[in-house]
């Protein structure tokens, strides 16, 4: 009778993990006919008489796809971790249930993390994507992502995307910044890349010290013994313990996907509006009743300059000025006048399209690049404080930047499917690696039930409140270092030849990605 009872359980579990696994498929399958439906009816009224750029869009959405499936079973792991080390789901169950959860983050996400990112870039190459130098600075990213995070994943350490993507961008600055020689325009924005670089170095102590003090006031307010032993062969922890490890590995994979996926989706936003500008450097989405509100927004963001701008400078070149100033930072006498000329400028570009969906297909990499730089231009000036706008003027030029921002920096829902499903099935693959690591190489000890909840619980709110705040964090970093906070908030000890490595591996992740990324912009860059 026994034996009979562990072979019907068996024979559950295993069709619960078919059924998961044939719901996860179906999804997929859904989610890949509506993106080809929507990039088809994108495309259809572009007329190339060439298929070269047909081919540059397949390739680079493929690697981009790429990275963020690579994406998905090197970081991902860490959220399953702590349910499968524990046996409060079979891990089968337990990716497949984290794909999905990493698939709704996606979709939910603000883009305000990827296009936070993407400032890291010279202006010039975001201006001129479309361009050799652009088509190298994409390629070059995507595959320094790639082949450092295959390579790390293969050594079974737990770095992070975040930091190579990152790095990746800085080496394509700096390389572009050398091999322009005196053109040189800009390199990185090192005032942005001090910002993210915070984020990254400052989430994973936050994480340690968290994860640990939780521990810490858990033991003294649960008295549960069960709750801080290691899990016994395989049986699974009590059903109130498995509901609350199964909620912090849900609210990692959520907030992973909602965090990680949008570096994904804005270098495919690169891409598109690099390869193919007419479809995507403006957003079509916008309704003639709010490109209405989106010429009276300029105009009267063009009489508040005039506040501030001397009347006796005049601007010959409007553009070139205001992106002087943004790749600078530095203002001169017609830096005001030329923003207040810009904002004219594509009020009238506007207005006479009528809408910024029928703003003509030769003009739309004008007017797009114009609303790019004049937006970065605001937002500078205002970090800045410098002219020092009153409350009312700053919030009428706001406004105009936020109206900027939605006609340009947007992304489609196609795009969010199209990284949700790459991210999930990322998930699904390759997990074992980094989950072996996290759950028994960190500390001396097998992973408790309590250490699991509190690293999993300060991970998913801080990886939340990093979101909500446009700011790219690892998740690897968090949880890997949540861990650790645990371990030694036990007295269980630190493996020190793994915390070696993980240190090692975070260390040599921007210097890598930085030489890696520079290096590969250098030989694209000679190619096209």
């Amino acid at each position: 009778m026994p034996n009979l009872t562990a072979t019907s359980a068996s024979g559950a579990a295993s069709r619960t993990r078919t059924i998961s696994f044939a719901l996860f498929l179906l999804i997929i399958a859904c989610g890949i006919v509506y993106i080809a439906v929507h990039l088809s009816a994108d495309l259809r009224p572009i007329n190339e008489s060439s298929v070269l750029p047909f081919v540059l869009l397949c390739v680079a959405l493929l690697i981009a796809l790429g990275f963020e499936f690579v994406n998905g079973f090197h970081d991902t792991a860490n959220a399953v971790a702590t349910v499968i080390y524990t046996h409060s789901l079979d891990p089968h169950l337990a990716v497949v249930w984290s794909g999905l959860w990493n698939l709704l983050g996606v979709l939910v996400s603000s883009g305000a993390v990827a296009f936070g990112i993407l400032q890291l870039l010279p202006v010039e190459l975001i201006l001129q994507v479309g361009s050799g130098a652009g088509f190298a600075m994409v390629f070059a990213l995507l595959i320094a992502a790639v082949v450092w995070n295959l390579a790390t994943w293969y050594l079974g350490l737990p770095s992070s995307s975040s930091h190579t993507l990152v790095g990746s961008i800085i080496g394509v600055g700096v390389m572009n910044q050398f091999v322009s020689g005196a053109a040189a325009t800009s390199g990185v924005d090192w005032n942005q890349a001090l910002g993210v670089g915070k984020a990254l170095l400052f989430s994973p102590i936050v994480g340690f010290l968290l994860s640990a003090l939780l521990l810490v006031v858990l033991k003294a307010v649960v008295r549960v013994p069960a709750l801080y032993k290691e899990p016994k062969g395989n049986k699974p922890p009590p059903f109130w313990i498995r509901a609350l490890l199964i909620l912090t590995c849900t609210g990692v994979s959520f907030a992973h996907g909602s965090n990680d996926g949008q570096k994904g989706m804005g270098l495919i936003m690169l891409i598109l509006i690099g390869v193919m500008p007419t479809a995507y450097a403006l957003n079509k989405a916008v309704t003639p009743d709010q490109t209405g509100t989106f010429v009276a927004v300029a105009r009267h963001a063009s009489v508040t300059l005039a506040k501030y701008g001397d009347p006796a400078v005049q601007s010959a070149d409007p553009r070139g000025d205001v992106e002087a100033y943004v790749r600078t930072h530095t203002m001169t006498p017609a830096t005001v006048p030329a923003l207040q000329k810009l904002s004219d400028t594509i009020a009238d570009q506007v207005a006479q399209a009528g809408s910024i969906s029928a703003v003509p297909q030769n003009n739309v990499d004008n007017v797009r690049n114009n609303m790019y730089v004049a937006s970065e231009a605001i937002r500078l000036m205002e970090k800045a404080k410098a002219p020092a706008f009153s409350a009312e003027d700053e919030s009428a030029l706001d406004a105009l930047r936020k109206q900027m921002d939605h006609a340009t920096k947007f992304i489609p829902t196609w795009v969010k499917v199209a990284v949700a499903i790459a991210l999930g099935l990322g998930t699904m693959v390759g997990w074992k690696r980094i989950v072996v690591t996290v759950g028994e190489k960190i500390g001396k000890d097998h992973l408790t039930y309590g250490q699991g909840a509190s690293a999993e619980a300060v991970a998913m709110l801080t990886i939340g409140m990093a979101d909500m705040y446009g700011l790219p964090v690892s998740t690897t970093h968090v949880l890997t270092s949540g861990v650790a906070g645990t371990m030694t908030a036990n007295g269980s000890g630190l493996r020190w030849d793994t915390v070696r490595n993980l240190v090692l591996a975070w260390v040599l992740t921007l210097p890598a990605s930085i030489a890696l990324s520079a290096g590969l912009y250098w030989l694209l860059h000679m190619i096209f």
